[in-house]
């Protein structure tokens, strides 16, 4: 019997240690441990974790072993959601979202993906499984949600480099709708408006023509959700020295930069997977589908989903259909559409891990080879002065007769794809006279402004994405600039005009004021703010949050009307030149009435209205009026905010909160040695208890950037903990 309570207490303590380790096997703790005297990481004093290994496989291992420390539920959730049991964790309504991820990737194909892959991938993926589960033995306080050991096929789950794949933008209701209608509702971020805040980042490349030092610069600005990446740096003595944001989970720098050279990802509207409408005959109870003059038997695959039911797991069954295009997902106009898409994990990961070393143009040009970054643009910039830009990797050859941003004749042979264009014939761009290179995730034609790749020059499936504000305004803060430093690339890249709002704001000059001027405190002072703003924004304007506050209202009451598939700047031409002038008028006083509602007037600074807050460390995030929160000046990137920041209202607050815009954001100058700044949204810990939880928030919100220690002799000046995993 224990007495003492404190020994009971330690007794207790002990034992659950004792027994959540038991997963692990003595032989396998030793290995780890020997490892682990491998690797050393090094927090600065943001929490920044600095890992060096001996090997290659010795940095992967401290990478994971330091993303686990800093959020370990993310990366649990990311596989999670990569083996399609997210229903066995959030319940009924993630069904459908892991039927997707199982029509096109399971263990199994996962497990034959890594058997197949070259011995030096294996040697990484094994690395990044025993880095985390070696946080798992040595953190037996921390209870997984489900996975309890990782493996190192679990890579592998990916379709892409990307952990947001292609796979994710199949409708999830589509499948729905044709696979079963119940149980549960797909989850889907709503903007303040109800509708998705625009995804994507901003990439921006610099040659030295135009900088003052004669250094080449980068500026990488993903467009996220909030804590979607973590800050890593990472080294090795094979080689590797790299440095940027890492999506938890991975094992390799997604955006970032070595000594040498730097690429930013944007997300991509190029056409790299294709749906097909399918002839199906349902002959004797057998399905088969035309194919030219011949028949084929339509491929059934059982998959059976796990979901949470209270505190029971259930199963729902499904029998999941397939021709030789892929998994059919919809049901249109009474016709069965199948996709194609890339599915090449092996190629995926060597070329997201060995990008991270390249070290000239050449080298990242033989990368690119590879062809497997399929949802995305890359913006390039190196220590010799190169810039650079992609618009896509991967790109199918098809017969351009066919209208390929529709379901084309599955039918028919000629709409299979002719093989992988090659990366010469996409649209590239290289050293362009005008010096710099933008993309924000908009037309390549504007990359590089009166330099920029020509349309009628390459098939439309190439480029079908359309410009944007933020493409337009990238243009004009970019044009006939020169004598670039680091802080003058950070202040374009946070430029506060609108250009989203020029036609609008025109429009609305427009309107009868009789109204207005017969109740001159109440309308016209307001609508003078709003039709003689300057389009910037700002913490302390109120004609920022009048603006912001009416368009959005005139956008939900133009919705319904608005023609499917419009662009964002069609969009807005559409609330400009269809809604009427009573429109116009009655959604700005609607706008006058909720914010004298809401706060007891409508003299609202856009900072006091717009807010940054973090409460909890939790996936989902609440967010509490009563509680601190800090002023944000930019705003969505709808309007063309290059600085963007997503945000809208929750049931129990009355001001805006954001979730998605920007994220990690660093500036890179490329020379003898290299200079970089760099900011993440909030801190580099999600744990609420850590000082690094919110330490670089009210930087974030202000445009301040923290120096990057790239070298070693500069972090050692500024070192918060040094120690090895597992210490």
């Amino acid at each position: 019997m224990i007495s003492n309570p404190l020994k009971a207490t330690y007794f207790l303590v002990l034992l659950t240690s004792v027994c959540y380790a038991q997963r692990f096997s003595t032989q396998e703790s030793t290995a780890w441990k020997k490892q682990a005297a491998d690797v050393s990481i090094i927090r600065d004093n943001y929490g920044v974790p600095h890992i060096y290994g001996k090997t290659d496989a010795d940095a992967v291992f401290g990478m994971l072993y330091a993303q686990c420390e800093d959020d370990f539920e993310r990366v649990e959730r990311n596989y999670i959601n990569a083996s399609a049991r997210m229903a066995e964790v959030e319940g009924e309504s993630f069904i459908y979202q892991d039927l997707r991820m199982r029509l096109f990737l399971d263990s199994t194909k996962a497990i034959a993906f890594y058997n197949q892959s070259p011995a030096g991938l294996r040697k990484l993926c094994i690395a990044f499984a025993d880095g985390v589960n070696y946080f798992l033995y040595t953190h037996p306080q921390v209870k997984p949600r489900l996975l309890k050991r990782f493996q190192p096929w679990m890579p592998f789950l990916f379709s892409e480099g990307s952990i947001g794949s292609n796979i994710e933008s199949i409708n999830v209701n589509e499948l729905k709708e044709f696979y079963g209608k119940s149980p549960g509702n797909i989850l889907e971020e709503k903007s303040d408006d109800g509708k998705m805040e625009p995804g994507g980042s901003n990439g921006i490349a610099i040659a030295p023509s135009i900088t003052s030092s004669g250094n080449g610069m980068l500026l990488i600005n993903p467009h996220t959700s909030f804590y979607f990446r973590t800050e890593q740096h990472v080294v090795s003595e094979e080689g590797l020295n790299v440095y940027g944001a890492s999506t938890w989970g991975q094992f390799f720098i997604y955006q970032g930069f070595n000594e040498h050279c730097g690429w930013m990802h944007s997300s991509s509207e190029a056409d790299v997977m294709d749906e097909y409408m399918e002839k199906i005959i349902n002959r004797n109870n057998e399905l088969i589908y035309k194919y030219g003059n011949e028949e084929r038997k339509v491929n059934g695959k059982r998959i059976s989903i796990s979901y949470k039911d209270g505190n029971k797991l259930k199963q729902k069954e499904f029998t999941a259909f397939f021709t030789h295009h892929g998994p059919i997902i919809a049901q249109r106009n009474g016709k069965w559409i199948s996709i194609k898409l890339m599915n090449d994990p092996v190629n995926a990961l060597i070329q997201s891990f060995t990008r991270t070393k390249a070290n000239s143009l050449d080298d990242f040009k033989k990368v690119m080879e590879l062809k497997t970054n399929s949802s995305n643009n890359t913006t390039y910039a190196d220590d010799q002065g190169n810039i650079a830009y992609w618009h896509g990797n991967f790109m199918p050859m098809r017969d351009v007769k066919f209208d390929w941003s529709k379901p084309v004749d599955g039918s028919n042979p000629e709409t299979e794809w002719k093989g992988l264009h090659k990366t010469s014939e996409m649209i590239v761009v290289v050293n362009p006279k005008n010096g710099w290179l933008q993309n924000c995730n908009a037309t390549p034609f504007t990359v590089a402004g009166e330099n920029s790749p020509k349309k009628n020059d390459f098939p439309s499936y190439m480029a079908p994405d359309p410009e944007n504000a933020r493409g337009l305004h990238a243009v004009r803060v970019l044009k006939d600039q020169k004598d670039f430093t680091l802080e003058k690339l950070i202040a374009v890249s946070r430029d506060p005009y609108l250009p989203g709002f020029e036609k609008l704001i025109s429009a609305f000059q427009k309107v009868d004021s009789t109204e207005f001027r017969a109740r001159p405190f109440e309308y016209l002072l307001p609508f003078r703010l709003i039709t003689k703003w300057d389009l910037r924004w700002s913490a302390q304007s109120v004609s920022t949050t009048l603006a912001i506050a009416w368009a959005n209202r005139l956008r939900a009451k133009a919705s319904e009307r608005m023609p499917a598939g419009l662009s964002q700047l069609e969009e807005i031409q559409f609330m400009a030149d269809q809604t009427s002038e009573q429109e116009k008028v009655d959604a700005f006083k609607e706008t006058l009435t909720e914010l004298i509602h809401e706060f007891g007037t409508w003299r609202m600074p856009w900072g006091e209205v717009n807010r940054y807050q973090r409460i909890t460390g939790n996936i989902e995030p609440i967010f509490d009026d009563k509680k601190p929160s800090i002023a944000v000046p930019f705003t969505s990137s709808y309007w063309g905010s290059l600085a963007a920041y997503g945000s809208r209202k929750y049931p129990n607050t009355k001001k805006l909160y954001g979730t998605r815009g920007n994220s990690f954001i660093a500036v890179v100058e490329f020379g003898k040695r290299l200079k970089a700044k760099s900011i993440t949204t909030g801190g580099a810990s999600g744990n609420p208890d850590s000082p690094h939880f919110t330490d670089q928030a009210q930087m974030y919100c202000d445009g301040e950037f923290k120096d990057v220690l790239f070298y070693k002799e500069d972090l050692m000046k500024n070192v918060e903990r040094s120690y090895r995993p597992g210490e």
